[in-house]
């Protein structure tokens, strides 16, 4: 049995993506996910990757789900915190609602996990966060002002908690994907797609989400044991850094 990694957001998208990178790696893998029961139950069955139903805006369910998770497979030694939602508006028109549920799933989701499993990794002398961020945490995006400003606070909190770990053992770092071809961004409107967000992207196509579950391992391996607070850019040259 390989090292345990658990993958908030771990179901769909990039995060599918990365649990089954991880577990083709060697490692045994836990993925979270916060409410669409189907996918979760299907997500398993296709690739036997056990899913636990928590959100992570919710420091006590964190708890609780964390020590499920570590009952059933062994310590959590290598986390990834992927999970994510929008709740996109013009900023004269973002409601207090809208500011809220974002900043507590995109920027408190990091600290409600990263927590509770802090102390056993500097126990243990060995431990990898690794933070999704986002190409808009760097550059920011009109319409997303909680968005951008939490996936922004994913990367202070990156740089903080890497000086922490450092003496531990534990790497801490973050990846901005740019626009990634998920589910969700190929549901855009073909033409939209091809004219409007493509063409501001270098490379002329969209990631894949294995490209950053790729990045993922990575930082998760022993070879990546010198990088730490640092912010991988994987956004086909759209924001250079």
């Amino acid at each position: 049995m390989g090292r345990v990694a658990l993958v908030t957001g771990g179901s769909r998208g990039i995060g599918a993506a990365i649990s089954v990178a991880l577990k083709a790696a060697g490692y045994t893998v836990a993925a979270n996910y916060a409410g669409n029961d189907e996918a979760a139950a299907a997500f398993t069955a296709s690739t036997g990757i056990p899913t636990y139903k928590w959100s992570v805006a919710d420091y006590e369910a964190c708890v609780a789900g964390i020590a499920q998770v570590e009952a059933a497979h062994g310590p959590v030694e290598v986390l990834v915190n992927n999970a994510g939602i929008t709740r996109d508006a013009m900023f004269h028109k973002m409601t207090p609602g809208q500011w809220k549920e974002v900043m507590d799933t995109n920027l408190s989701g990091l600290f409600n996990m990263t927590h509770p499993v802090w102390t056993g990794m500097r126990d243990r002398k060995f431990g990898r966060v690794i933070n999704i961020s986002s190409i808009n945490g760097q550059k920011g995006q009109a319409g997303q002002a909680n968005y951008s400003a939490a996936k922004a606070g994913d990367l202070g909190f990156t740089k903080a908690l890497a000086q922490e770990g450092a003496r531990a053992g534990i790497t801490v770092n973050a990846i901005c994907p740019g626009y990634i071809g998920t589910e969700m961004v190929r549901a855009i409107d073909e033409k939209v797609l091809n004219e409007r967000i493509i063409p501001q992207i270098p490379v002329g196509r969209l990631g894949e989400p294995d490209e950053i579950a790729r990045i993922v391992t990575f930082l998760a391996s022993d070879d990546a044991g010198f990088i730490t607070g640092s912010t991988i850019s994987a956004n086909g040259g759209q924001f250079v850094v």
